[in-house]
């Protein structure tokens, strides 16, 4: 399924939800000091290109809560919007349903996306 998935994955949605993660990550790169913010939205673009087979572990610190705030305040609300809502979109049917819960998983993601490790 992994193989799959992420072949229809990347076709039908995979690609956008990559392109958005991507472009955040080029805007947080423009200033030197939040390059670091940045490149954590580039590795979150990896995944989100090709997410079937991986699952995402959350830890941290206290940094990564300061971060995950800022991140919040500056564009983590309205991506997590984006994907849930395209999940709620891909639920509708039973074939869509496991490209909606990779969506929702993107979504929790967009919310608490440093401290996370993708495995």
């Amino acid at each position: 399924m992994g193989c799959i998935g992420n072949l229809l994955w990347f076709i039908f949605g995979g690609f956008w939800s990559g392109l958005s993660w991507f472009l955040v990550g080029l805007l947080w790169c423009l200033p030197i000091v939040t390059i670091p913010i940045g490149r954590q939205c580039f590795k979150m673009a990896k995944l989100s290109l090709m997410p079937f087979g991986k699952h995402v572990e959350y830890g941290g610190g206290t940094v990564s809560l300061l971060v995950n705030i800022l991140w919040l305040i500056f564009g983590g609300l309205i991506m997590a919007a984006e994907f849930a809502a395209i999940g709620v979109v891909l639920c509708i049917t039973i074939i869509g349903a496991p490209f909606g819960v990779q969506m929702f998983k993107l979504a929790k993601l967009a919310l608490m996306p440093f401290g996370a490790e993708v495995k």
